[in-house]
């Protein structure tokens, strides 16, 4: 099974095409338990109305499948607590829009 180090490294490839960055350096990540053939990531949007919500959850599915195959059960699940707020993003993603 991956550890939970992997499974951020995983997402880091998963891109918000709306804003070109990856899912994790946006601040989308809130958590992620990795158990016995189970992976579970729950993660946000910016906005409970993003359009790109959907393809962003398959692609994170896939990117965890594709570091974790002998997982019997892969899980993301999108929570809208806390809200997400641009104080979550990394420094990176801050510089990226001019915000640091």
């Amino acid at each position: 099974m991956p550890t939970e180090e992997m499974v951020r490294a995983a997402l880091r490839g998963v891109i918000d095409p709306e804003v070109g960055l990856n899912v994790v350096d946006l601040g989308l990540v809130y958590g992620i338990e990795i158990a016995p053939n189970r992976v579970c990531v729950s993660m946000t949007m910016t906005t409970p109305a993003c359009p790109m919500g959907s393809m962003i959850t398959e692609d994170a599915r896939e990117a965890i499948r594709d570091i974790a195959p002998e997982a019997a059960e892969v899980e993301v699940q999108l929570v809208w607590d806390p809200p997400w707020s641009p104080a979550l993003m990394s420094e990176h993603a801050r510089q990226r829009f001019g915000w640091s």
